[in-house]
């Protein structure tokens, strides 16, 4: 069925409002936001339309063709099998410029609204619906319980802008829009002559982004585009690995044709993929060739984020290990790939490594492969996806419902502890990879004796390279009760820098560790483990430690760029010697998903801006997020 939006009422402040345009008249009419969470967007000037599963409409359910509505109705049709039955999405057609001119949009079409019948979902679990749909929303200016005085303070450049909208947050029923939802809109914001749709069609301009937009919604991909909008175009990646900081453009077709093949695999899969994951797949062929650790720093420090940074790194490093024959048992491979769709989605990763040649650990990217190893690595590959596929694994998210059912059955048994409950879905999800139960009844059964969130000590190890904000970092945990610093060890001896004592240091803290593990059983309290654990077999020495006092175990992994950790490595009071950071970032491997409990990852600003192994949805993939918007909003997850 077929629904029109409807009219947005201005605010009583609002200088656009004219006699045709609805108005909310003094405290009355803010009563529908008084005291309620709201989110104030900036309001864009383009044509209002609406998208479904099967067409599209601008106001007007009639409309007809115009040149401005081709490229919406192309975009339309490629997310549409993504646009549940009786949903649609509401928004703006930028393509033709109106009274305002764009020029660095990030897409010709955003929404502001999603709507499951007649009910309109929260904004959060809009933009999570949006981001997997390849659609973005428009720029949150201010967000916060309803406070008419510090919306009045908004300035907008009206020359550049039109106004901004408010909504709550929560989301509500269309019989409440009105008192939902209200609009600010500049005086005189019709400024032509000519109204827009009579006039010569004018594009407005799209910035960098627009590529990355292009692809999570399941546009071919523009390869150069991409690495120019990641910050990774014409160098500065490090190693000739890089395509596009080799500068050649022979390299960069060949490229392009790989990613082409990728983008050709993903969209294969069978169902549908999230923008996001679909975007991490096309990204990580694009950069098979960079280091991990250096990727996902420098994709992390861009538009990206860290959540899709990561993943796009973690997909480079983990696809060569899908190419190599597997030596152990079938039951083995179970486990490992669980830990692995706790990281990554594994059809993805499939679609990846069954199209990328070689990459680091299976003869380096550009290395010659032979035909026979180029074969096995092949078979390899499809042998992989047969026992993901046998196992369930192949899909979008395979893991949420499991995570979901856990979530929802401790949140009904009043576990309110965060620790705890992450706890019990790591033991869960570790059961699961064992084969020892395979729904969330069954682990809700088996994780009852992790339930007491006093009953283990925590162990907070921290992974990354010096100067990239560990000790700052930790010292801001609240309820640490001992804090073991290798480096303060190491000056209680004479020296912060000295190294000639490492293994007697190491001895010293891991017994201290010992120790505060021990005595933390008692109180369910905090140890932080400070040192660069750079390494898997670094971080294996204090693991076992932890795995010896059955504390939980979170690895707080640093992902800064290399050249924010020489500037900051100059400016410490003990910096370390240049070849010694340059040693650690060659050797840095950060941890991956599932080696521990959990995982944070941390950025350059000192703030936790991923997870990974936690059972809230927030550390569920963007592909879990998309899922979990859906399924909850339809009533499919409790």
């Amino acid at each position: 069925m077929r629904t029109h939006y409807p009219r947005t009422t201005h605010l009583p402040w609002s200088p656009g409002v004219t006699s045709d345009d609805l108005r909310a008249a003094g405290a009355d009419g803010l009563a529908g936001l008084a005291g309620r969470e709201v989110v104030v967007t900036e309001k864009l000037d383009g044509e209002n339309t609406t998208l479904y599963a099967d067409g599209l409409h601008a106001r007007s359910l009639d409309s007809g063709h115009h040149p401005s509505r081709a490229w919406v109705k192309g975009l339309q049709s490629r997310i549409g099998g993504g646009i549940p039955a009786g949903w649609r999405v509401c928004g703006e057609n930028m393509y033709a410029r109106h009274s305002l001119a764009y020029e660095e949009l990030d897409a010709w079409f955003y929404a502001f609204s999603v709507w499951d019948g007649d009910h309109c979902l929260d904004w959060d679990r809009t933009v999570a619906f949006l981001r997997g749909l390849g659609v973005p929303a428009p720029r949150v200016l201010w967000r916060g319980v309803f406070d008419e005085r510090a919306l009045r303070k908004l300035r907008l450049d009206t020359a550049r802008q039109e106004g901004y909208v408010v909504r709550t947050v929560a989301g509500f029923e269309q019989a409440d829009f009105g008192r939902r939802v209200a609009k600010w809109v500049r005086g005189g914001h019709v400024q032509t002559d000519t109204h827009w749709m009579y006039a010569q069609v004018v594009p407005n301009g799209l910035g960098p982004a627009a590529a990355l937009w292009d692809v999570r919604s399941g546009a071919e991909p523009d390869v150069a585009g991409l690495l120019r909008a990641v910050g990774m175009a014409g160098g500065g990646a490090g190693g000739g690995a890089d395509p596009a900081a080799a500068g050649d453009g022979d390299v960069l077709q060949v490229t392009g044709e790989l990613v082409a093949e990728v983008a050709g695999r993903i969209d294969g899969l069978g169902v549908r993929r999230s923008g996001e994951e679909r975007l991490a797949g096309i990204l990580a062929a694009a950069l098979h060739g960079v280091p991990r650790a250096r990727l996902a720093a420098r994709l992390a420090a861009g538009p990206l984020g860290m959540a899709t940074a990561r993943r796009v790194a973690d997909l480079v490093g983990l696809y060569p290990a899908l190419r190599r024959p597997f030596p152990y048992p079938d039951a083995e491979r179970h486990a490992g790939l669980v830990g692995m769709a706790e990281a990554v989605d594994l059809g993805v990763l499939h679609a990846l490594a069954r199209a990328v040649p070689a990459g680091p650990g299976s003869g380096g990217a550009g290395e010659d492969v032979g035909a026979v190893e180029a074969a096995e690595a092949v078979e390899a590959v499809d042998w992989s996806a047969l026992c993901a596929e046998e196992a369930g694994l192949l899909g979008p998210a395979p893991l949420e419902p499991l995570r979901a059912g856990l979530r929802t059955a401790l949140a009904a048994a009043g576990i309110g502890d965060a620790d705890a409950a992450d706890r019990c879905w790591a033991e869960a999800r570790e059961a699961y990879g064992q084969g020892k139960l395979t729904g969330p009844e069954e682990a809700v059964a088996a994780t009852w004796r992790w339930r007491d969130g006093t009953s283990f000590p925590r162990l907070v190890q921290l992974s990354g390279p010096s100067g990239s904000g560990k000790s700052t970092y930790a010292r801001t945990l609240s309820g640490v009760e001992e804090y073991i610093s290798l480096d303060d060890l190491r000056t209680a001896r004479g020296s912060r820098s000295a190294q000639r004592d490492n293994a007697d240091v190491l001895r010293e803290g891991l017994d201290r560790l010992d120790s505060a593990l021990a005595a933390a059983v008692r109180s369910g309290g905090t140890v932080v483990w400070d040192a660069t654990s750079l390494t898997r077999q670094q971080r294996g020495l204090a693991g076992a430690v932890a795995r010896r006092r059955n504390a939980l175990v979170t690895h707080a992994v640093f992902l800064v760029e290399e050249a924010e950790l020489l500037r900051r490595n100059s400016r410490r009071a003990h910096p370390v010697p240049a070849q010694v950071l340059t040693s650690q970032l060659h050797r840095f491997a950060p941890p991956y998903p599932g080696e521990a409990h959990r995982t944070w990852y941390i950025g350059a600003g000192g703030t936790v801006e991923d997870t990974a192994g936690t059972i809230t949805t927030a550390a569920a993939s963007p592909a879990a997020a998309t899922a979990t918007a859906t399924a909850t909003a339809t009533g499919e997850v409790g």
